[in-house]
This record gives C-alpha cells, sequence and structure tokens, in this order.
C-alpha cells in the first residue's frame, strides 16, 4: 500500500443496508502546476454512497494536505483521490470534482467516478 493511502482512516458504516449520500468538500486543497511549479488552487467534493466502511475525516484531511508540495497534473490528482479512496472505503458509488481556481485565464474541472458492481446491477439492472 502507497505511504499516502496508508493516511486515510476508515470506520465502520452504521447504515449498510441503506442508500446514503456522503458529501465531503475540500475548499483549500492545494498542489502544484508540475511544469511551473506554480501553485493550483482548488475544491475537491467527494461525494459517496458507503457499503461497510466510511473515510475519517482528520485522515482525509491530512491526506489531501499530502498534496500540497506535490507536482501533478488536473487529471492525474483527480483520479489518483478517487483510486485511493475507494481502495480503502470500497463504496457502491463515489464521485469526485475536483474544481481548479483561475489560472492563465482558465479555470479547469475534472470529474472522476466508480460504481461497485453490485451497485451497478441493483441501481442499473445491468448483469
Amino acid at each position: 500500500m502507497e505511504e499516502r493511502v496508508k493516511l486515510l482512516e476508515v470506520f465502520k458504516n452504521q447504515y449498510p443496508d441503506r442508500d446514503y449520500t456522503i458529501i465531503h468538500e475540500a475548499t483549500e486543497f492545494t498542489s502544484l502546476c508540475p511544469k511551473t511549479g506554480q501553485p493550483d488552487f482548488a475544491t475537491i467534493t467527494i461525494e459517496y454512497i458507503p457499503e461497510e466502511l466510511c473515510v475519517e475525516l482528520k485522515s482525509l484531511k491530512m491526506y489531501l494536505q499530502s498534496y500540497r508540495n506535490e507536482g501533478i497534473f488536473y487529471e492525474s490528482l483527480t483520479n489518483k483521490i478517487l483510486d485511493d479512496l475507494v481502495e480503502v472505503t470500497k463504496p457502491r458509488y463515489m464521485h469526485i470534482t475536483a474544481a481548479f481556481k483561475v489560472r492563465g485565464g482558465i479555470s479547469s474541472v475534472v470529474e472522476a467516478d466508480y460504481e461497485s458492481d453490485d451497485y451497478k446491477e441493483s441501481y442499473w439492472g445491468e448483469n
């Protein structure tokens, strides 16, 4: 398990038989542009339907802060956060939105989704 993922802690979902949505919004996210080294500022929104586990907030804060001095492209960052959170929480569904502030006259929003196979089947009726 990668060092950064080890920062994430979980706790037992007390309502695993119910679909409900948890939304966390980190409005002070920072990372670095891998090309220029300039800071990138974003709001990271994490929406998920838990299965057995939920992410603990202090550990999530420390995890997100671990990107502060890392040069990483927006697209890679968004997908990495999704992969790491799915690895530790194993949710039914998760959606990450990374809304980056304007830099050089351009703002960017990157979104990534995950659905467990069981959730796809029960929600969408897929086989």
